[in-house]
């Protein structure tokens, strides 16, 4: 464990234990999300590397436009 998170988690344990409880949930909440997000994009690497090359083959054939965040 790295002394950042041996430095918060000790300063987590002075909290009141319904605090506690909240600040372990999200945490948890947390890595299981990015774990999720993690097995999503590896599963997608095939879909993703097909639509960046429609995406880059209508730029080469003049098909986009620059991107104007005024008019997002």
């Amino acid at each position: 464990m790295t002394k950042l998170l041996e430095k918060a988690f000790s300063e987590a344990s002075m909290l009141p234990e319904l605090e506690q409880n909240a600040l372990a949930k999200w945490l948890l909440d947390e890595l299981h999300s990015e774990a999720k997000w993690q097995a999503v994009f590896a599963e997608s690497e095939d879909i993703l590397e097909k639509l960046a090359g429609e995406a880059l083959d209508e730029r080469r054939k003049g098909k986009t436009a620059p991107l104007d965040p005024n008019r997002l």
